[in-house]
């Protein structure tokens, strides 16, 4: 299924439940610890340049709501996207809730819009206390429609032998930088990625 990323729109910023925009579409929210990648890969998702990384990792408190409408052959679709602050850097011993404060941590209770979690994961350091305690946070969370898929980042940062232990370990691997031949792709290029995310928002 081909798929054309026509145009994506930045909303608002927010940093309370009241500023949110309007949850009348479906949406995927971005997740991952600071300095993740998380930037770099929502703009090669979204093919543009929209999400901005700050200069300090953690300092970004705010959550960046976007629209993006694509084409999937003959059907135009569109969906919103919530770029979440990145958390635990520097500080692991913070509870996920104490670090992120109430907005964030109610915005991913009540906003049902979200249909799709997309938990970021960098390659390099793949069994964090703080990716475990977020997994853990969103399954006593998540409702019946919603659904959560981890992307391995910086995957390209590894060695040879250390991607093909990662890629065997995980079931399922998602990688958002795939360039050896010699692995099959298991959804890992971006377009395999874009493909996933249309089918877990909108079931297409």
């Amino acid at each position: 299924m081909p798929i054309k990323v026509l145009k994506t729109h930045f909303v608002r910023s927010s940093t309370r439940l009241q500023d949110c925009p309007p949850a009348n579409m479906a949406e995927v929210a971005f997740l991952g610890r600071s300095n993740v990648g998380k930037s770099t890969f929502i703009n090669q998702l979204l093919e543009c340049k929209i999400a901005k990384s700050s200069t300090t990792p953690g300092k970004t408190k705010t959550a960046n709501f976007f629209t993006t409408t694509w084409q999937l052959e003959q059907e135009v679709v569109k969906f919103g996207c919530v770029d979440l602050p990145g958390f635990g850097y520097a500080k692991v011993s913070k509870s996920l809730k104490q670090e992120w404060g109430g907005f964030l941590y109610t915005l991913l209770k009540q906003r049902v819009s979200i249909k799709l979690f997309l938990h970021l994961i960098d390659s390099r350091h793949p069994n964090l206390e703080i990716d475990a305690a977020l997994q853990q946070f969103l399954k006593s969370v998540i409702k019946p429609d919603q659904q959560i898929m981890c992307v391995y980042t910086k995957f390209d940062k590894l060695n040879s032998h250390d991607q093909h232990a990662l890629y065997y370990k995980t079931p399922h691997l998602l990688v958002s930088t795939l360039k050896i031949a010699t692995l099959p792709p298991k959804f890992g290029s971006l377009k395999g990625i874009q493909q996933r995310v249309i089918h877990a928002l909108l079931g297409l």
